[in-house]
């Protein structure tokens, strides 16, 4: 009966396998894909690893001060006497981790009240609909500046929850249109029949069919992740002594960094800022032109 039950179950599997494998072969086909993916695998290499590219301590002030680019530093030191290479690699962790993590929970939290509320419909709607509207309106920096400021020099786990609080109104309304047109379809009514409850139901059929939509909903909300948690970071908002490219750019801006004759303080981090939500803006891109026939078929046409 074991062997019946594993072979019973390899015909569910292999349609699985067939569509990771097309999917993987249409992101290698795909120039914005391959050059999304090059360049977020050298990121996470820096926050895995910055001490085999860095060799100097981001935070020892040990240098001479306000030393022009060379051999021995890269991008030169800063006014404290810093390596500024040391710190733009060091700085890329915090960052990454900002955004992925907030690019995670956002969408977490776009998933759960926006197909939560067309499936439960109703009353539920209506207040959930009613919650997403008030947040689509608001203006999102002012009020990331607004909450952040009750905890000035607060850690990064502020900066993530102000990201989330911000950031997830957008996606719930993208999901739940989705999601209100696929509650009527015979796979939904037959699921009901069965006598699957409705979490089965969210789980089991919805969710799956609308992957794409939330995997670029995740890299919507890296990206606004990225620029929002350095803009927070650059008006000191947060703990501006952890190491990040937005509060290397706080201490640039308060030292005058361009005006001192030390652009690359201020440069790196901006250039790394800029690559970083590139990164994640071409692979949205990317699998929007795969999961979208429109667009698959314009770019063919193109080609």
């Amino acid at each position: 009966m074991l062997t019946n039950a594993r072979v019973a179950a390899a015909p569910s599997a292999q349609p699985r396998l067939t569509a990771l494998r097309s999917a993987a072969a249409a992101l290698r086909s795909n120039r914005k894909a391959l050059a999304g993916t090059a360049l977020l695998v050298i990121f996470v290499f820096m926050a895995i690893a910055p001490g085999l590219i860095a060799r100097d301590d981001p935070s020892a002030e040990i240098y001479v001060p306000r030393v022009g680019p060379s051999t021995a530093h890269l991008f030169g030191t800063t006014s404290y006497g810093q390596d500024i290479f040391a710190q733009f690699v060091y700085g890329t962790r915090a960052s990454l981790l900002i955004a992925v993590i907030a690019g995670i929970l956002a969408t977490a939290l776009s998933v759960l009240i926006g197909v939560s509320a067309a499936y439960l419909g109703g009353i539920a709607d209506g207040v959930l609909s009613l919650i997403t509207d008030i947040f689509l309106v608001l203006p999102a920096f002012p009020l990331m500046v607004v909450i952040a400021a009750y905890s000035r020099n607060g850690s990064d786990v502020l900066i993530v929850a102000v990201l989330i609080v911000t950031g997830w109104s957008y996606g719930a309304r993208q999901l739940r249109s989705q999601a209100l047109s696929l509650r009527n379809r015979d796979f939904l009514t037959a699921a009901r029949l069965r006598g699957d409850r409705g979490w089965s139901i969210i789980t089991g059929e919805i969710l799956p069919t609308m992957t794409s939509l939330i995997v670029a909903n995740f890299l919507g909300a890296a990206v606004y992740a990225v620029l929002a948690a350095a803009g927070l970071q650059f008006v000191g908002l947060g703990n501006v002594n952890t190491q990040s490219w937005g509060t290397m750019l706080y201490w640039a801006q308060n030292n005058e960094a361009l005006q001192a004759g030390q652009p690359l303080w201020a440069i790196a981090p901006g250039v790394g800022i800029a690559l970083l939500g590139g990164a994640f803006a071409l692979l949205n891109y990317a699998f929007d032109e795969i999961s979208n026939p429109a667009l698959r078929n314009a770019r063919r046409k193109r080609g």
